[in-house]
């Protein structure tokens, strides 16, 4: 094992690098040793290693490019989801974003 003596600087958001830091901790790893286990998983995949896409089950609706009927059509659904109770609070739809967006 070769010693550990280059630098690597990345600007990161504060609240992305602390949540991934308090994870880390709880699993016993530094972020120095993480970062460089996913080095090492770059060189074995010879890419990253995980998929790197837009989720198939993402396709916003662009209001701004949507005819009159169709944005109509859209209401509708909306609202023949709420009469079927297939809606969730603005709290848990926040939350699913941040969540499904790493935000």
């Amino acid at each position: 094992m070769s010693a550990k003596s280059a630098n690597l600087y990345a600007r990161i958001e504060p609240e992305v690098k602390e949540e991934a830091e308090t994870i880390l901790s709880t699993l016993g790893i530094s972020a120095s040793n993480a970062i460089n286990m996913f080095y090492k998983q770059i060189i074995l995949n010879r890419g990253l290693p995980f998929a790197v896409k837009i989720p198939a089950n993402v396709n916003p609706v662009n209001v701004a490019e949507l005819t009159e009927e169709e944005f109509h059509a859209e209401l509708e659904k909306g609202y023949a989801d709420m009469t079927a109770g297939r809606t969730k609070t603005a709290k848990k739809a926040f939350s699913d974003i941040r969540k499904d967006y790493g935000l």
